[in-house]
């Protein structure tokens, strides 16, 4: 089983989500460590971070929060950015956080 590697900040942010969100989360990343691929609703691809990046999509009556991932690297899935949507697009400022975000852990 692969290992998480948790970017600071992203930890931050996930200790802020309701409860049920932090262990929807916990399952999902969970079930990434195991080597399992997961699909939408649950998680989609995010070309628009950077190759390879793909997010999980979590939503409850508190309103949807997302957590951008990597399962490329040789150090495990790496969990880079967390943050509560508020848009139906996922805004410039956030694609560009995590961006800088993986670039931190690569």
């Amino acid at each position: 089983m692969k290992g998480a590697v948790f970017h600071p900040k992203a930890r931050e942010v996930l200790k802020t989500f309701p409860v049920d969100v932090r262990k929807t989360f916990g399952k999902a990343i969970l079930e990434l460590q195991k080597g399992c691929s997961l699909s939408i609703p649950l998680s989609r691809t995010m070309p628009s971070v950077a190759l390879g990046v793909e997010e999980l999509r979590v939503k409850d009556s508190t309103g949807s929060y997302r957590v951008f991932y990597y399962k490329k690297s040789l150090r495990g899935v790496l969990i880079f950015h967390a943050f509560a949507k508020k848009t139906q697009k996922t805004p410039d400022h956030e694609i560009a956080l995590g961006r800088k975000r993986l670039k931190e852990l690569l």
